[in-house]
């Protein structure tokens, strides 16, 4: 039987062996909880509906024109390679008949031309001498009569160089063009450097990004100009089809699309360079079946609509008709009430 010491050894080693058993187990590893996903809330999708309607629709061409004048001189060198010596006005200015517009190097032109002048004289003054002292069938007076026409075949020759070596203005106007160009630069031939309209009579002219754009337009067309807050008629007078060449290329390229108006009432401070905000009606109905552009869809040459019944949609072929910048008319396809979807 054990002894009270020995039970009082056996129970000392019993707490020790119970207060490592624990402390083995506060070392292995704790498992943890797994987390779960946090719910997320499916999105809910938003719609746009139209209720379609019966409305009137028009499309047409809208966008600032400018007033030039009808009447315009463009001038240009006719030969390549000189070099510029003299541009003698400035964007604005007001021109005469006769006025030297720009000049290219001559050398000693001008030198040459009054010695040739010279020359003519001398000839001129021989021959009068020579029909006083022979008569009119002598070799003489024959030669001195080819030696006249050879001086101002010469001349004419020399007033040719010069000529080409200026840009006259050949119109009284105002220079409603000038080319960049310095002096000291080489000229282009049939490049044009200067443009005089004839402030005296002006027209509308409205050019688009290319001939496309004005399509439907046509002579005749009216069309609303407004200018300074005050509205004038107008009417289409020109277009690409109708313009008739000009002989200039920049003219001719503008003329390819752009459409021309004659205003009526202007008033009289209006000026070549004035702005125009133009309205030409190419097309229209009244009471027709109308939807926002953004509710027509298209697909590999498809034009359809989704249509709402209830709380489904389906997609419905339609045939469309005039299309504005905001609107589409639907001819087939659709019905008046219907509910569509708005493409966001």
């Amino acid at each position: 039987m054990p002894t009270k010491k020995n039970r009082k050894i056996l129970r000392a080693a019993g707490i020790w062996g119970l207060v490592f058993m624990l402390a083995g187990c506060s070392l292995l590893p704790v498992e943890e909880q797994e987390l779960q996903p946090p719910l997320v809330e499916p999105v809910k999708e938003t719609l746009t509906i139209y209720e379609v309607k019966r409305s009137d629709i028009a499309k047409g061409i809208t966008g600032d024109a400018t007033f030039v004048s009808e009447r315009m001189h463009y001038l240009h060198f006719t030969e390549s390679g000189a070099r510029l010596v003299a541009l003698n006005v400035k964007l604005g200015d007001k021109v005469k008949a006769g006025d030297v517009i720009a000049e290219t190097e001559t050398s000693d032109l001008d030198d040459k031309i009054r010695l040739q002048e010279i020359a003519i004289e001398k000839i001129e003054i021989g021959l009068k001498q020579e029909l006083q002292n022979k008569p009119a069938d002598d070799p003489a007076l024959r030669i001195k009569a080819l030696d006249l026409e050879s001086a101002r075949i010469q001349m004419r020759s020399l007033q040719s160089q010069l000529k080409r070596s200026r840009l006259v203005a050949e119109v009284d106007g105002i220079v409603s063009y000038l080319d960049p160009i310095k002096p000291g630069d080489e000229v282009t031939a049939y490049e044009d450097i200067v443009t005089i309209s004839d402030p005296r009579q002006m027209k509308l002219v409205y050019t688009a990004a290319g001939p496309n754009d004005l399509a439907g337009v046509q002579i005749g067309m009216d069309a609303s100009v407004k200018l300074k807050d005050k509205t004038y008629p107008g009417k289409v007078v020109q277009t690409p089809m109708s313009a008739p060449p000009s002989g200039n290329k920049t003219a001719d390229e503008i003329n390819a699309k752009s459409v021309v108006l004659r205003v009526e009432g202007l008033p009289a401070d209006t000026a070549i360079g004035s702005h125009a905000d133009i309205t030409i009606v190419t097309e229209q109905r009244a009471g027709v079946l109308v939807i926002p552009r953004a509710g027509l869809r298209s697909y590999m040459g498809r034009d359809y609509v989704q249509v709402m019944e209830g709380e489904s949609r389906k997609e419905v072929d339609v045939e469309k008709g005039i299309v504005s910048a905001t609107e589409v008319e639907i001819r087939k396809g659709v019905s008046e009430g219907q509910r569509i979807i708005l493409d966001n």
